[in-house]
């Protein structure tokens, strides 16, 4: 709970054990006048939000009664049914005004190891040459929005950046793909990160290596900020990538919005680039035979093409000169994993390639890989343990997923690495853990702790980018770690 919301809360139990129980204390008469006060505060300084309903509404209920007992000068009367009833309802309401703020908390991320701050911008990017093919409208253009994570200096006392730039539009989609109603995780707008807007960049170096960061499907640019924020605060830029057809809703700085397509729309078109099945999927009349992988990976080249223009002449004045584009890599989760190997096939300025638990193009299959790769993933017996959990992850889909990455790391020409991670599942490789503290107990995260899972692919992730983009070995990359024993690690040397 937010600092506010806490003190709520504490009022309306001061005001209901005033109201409910015989005292001698003066001041506590007035505790629900308090308490009406204190929920105009928070909804003033820390904002409105549906999980705290319950508790607005037990500060106006206790205030009506107390004002009601003043007016008629003697206090309530009730008979005992009506009291312990009251009493009973009480309580429920305190308890349901706690736990709902608990269960959907505005939580707050760790501050990274790293001895860099964080600095954020937001560019908005249009590929001219490429039509878009999530509006079913042929003249429009492929277009992105595109975050850029950055080493600033430490100013504590600038303003954070918000977790979800566009929560009002993003959120909503969210809960209507969860099948849950669209307001649950709009709380969401409140959580801020540890990056600061514009922050000055650091100037210890003269340029830092880049990274991009590509999501899954329903994810947005900054699903994974426990791993990004990290990254960047030990020395890398990384660029996060809203791309249509994957984000949950994209929404441009002149404010049009290309809602993304329901999940069993948009997983056929991906699985064709995995699977190809003769007759193709079509999305909007027009037949797809190789899939949207190869669409999406071009994303990540034409990403590289701006940062290029960025690198130049940055719009901010920030950047400008700082990206080391000799030295950059990808990564990402599920989908993004996908999206992730095809670019690294298809272009070379890729230098590094991160894959986290999905199965691979069948084009990234059959050709290979030529940069370092590493793949961070579970156990056949661990995607099990999340079907029995929570319904996911088919027999099949366990199959091509080992099968496919087990293939593309077996004959990786050079730096190769595979991380098994026991006890973690799909959704831990991102964000929301952080959502709620009930997940486990329903199934949705694995019996891994969802800080440590962070820690160990937060490990991973910075040995393996410092020795390819960085050439500093690690230890963790040798063998065994003594410190994870939920690992079972392997490498190509």
């Amino acid at each position: 709970m937010r600092f506010f919301e806490f003190i709520l809360v504490i009022s309306n139990i001061t005001a209901f054990y005033s109201l409910g129980i015989k005292h001698t204390i003066r001041w506590i008469d007035y505790a629900a006048v308090s308490a009406l006060l204190m929920a105009a505060i928070q909804v003033v300084v820390e904002g409105f939000r549906w999980q705290m309903v319950p508790a607005y509404a037990l500060a106006s209920i206790f205030f009506v009664i107390w004002l009601f007992s003043k007016g008629i000068g003697i206090g309530l009367h009730m008979n005992r049914a009506v009291y312990f009833f009251s009493l009973g309802f009480g309580v429920i309401g305190i308890v349901i005004s706690i736990v709902l703020p608990v269960v959907l908390p505005v939580f707050s991320f760790p501050k990274p190891t790293g001895p860099y701050g964080i600095g954020t911008m937001t560019y908005h990017w249009a590929d001219t040459s490429r039509p878009e093919l999530f509006t079913g409208n042929p003249d429009d253009h492929r277009e992105l929005m595109a975050q850029v994570w950055y080493p600033a200096k430490k100013e504590p006392s600038m303003k954070k950046a918000p977790y979800i730039q566009d929560a009002d539009v993003v959120t909503p989609v969210i809960g209507r793909f969860l099948r849950l109603p669209e307001f649950v995780f709009s709380h969401l707008k409140y959580v801020t990160t540890n990056a600061a807007v514009s922050a000055p960049v650091a100037d210890d170096r003269p340029q830092y290596p880049v990274l991009l960061y590509l999501t899954g499907i329903s994810g947005f640019r900054s699903a994974n900020t426990f791993q990004i924020e990290e990254l960047v605060s030990h020395g890398y830029i990384v660029i996060g990538l809203d791309q249509p057809g994957i984000a949950p809703m994209v929404r441009f700085s002149d404010g049009r919005q290309i809602p993304g397509l329901p999940r069993d729309e948009i997983l056929p078109l991906n699985m064709q680039s995995v699977e190809p099945q003769p007759q193709a999927p079509t999305l909007y009349g027009q037949p797809l035979p190789d899939g949207t992988i190869p669409y999406f990976a071009l994303d990540a080249s034409f990403a590289l093409d701006r940062l290029e223009a960025l690198n130049k002449s940055d719009p901010n004045r920030i950047l400008t000169g700082r990206l080391d584009l000799e030295h950059i890599g990808i990564f990402g989760v599920s989908l993004g994993g996908m999206n992730a190997a095809q670019a690294s096939l298809k272009d070379s300025r890729l230098k590094a390639c991160l894959i986290m638990d999905v199965y691979i193009p069948a084009e990234v299959v059959g050709k290979g890989l030529e940069q370092p790769t590493m793949f961070i993933t579970r156990s056949a017996d661990t995607m099990r343990l999340e079907r029995g959990s929570n319904g996911t992850w088919e027999e099949k889909d366990i199959i091509l997923t080992i099968d496919t990455m087990r293939a593309v790391y077996e004959n990786l020409p050079g730096d190769g690495y595979y991380v098994e991670i026991a006890g973690i599942f799909h959704i831990d490789f991102t964000d929301v853990p952080y959502w709620s503290p009930l997940l486990p107990y329903i199934g949705i995260t694995g019996p891994i702790k969802a800080q440590r899972g962070f820690d160990i692919i937060n490990a991973y992730s910075l040995a393996f980018f410092d020795k390819e983009l960085k050439g500093q070995p690690s230890s963790l990359l040798e063998g065994q770690p003594k410190q994870y024993p939920e690992v079972n690690f392997e490498s190509l040397r």
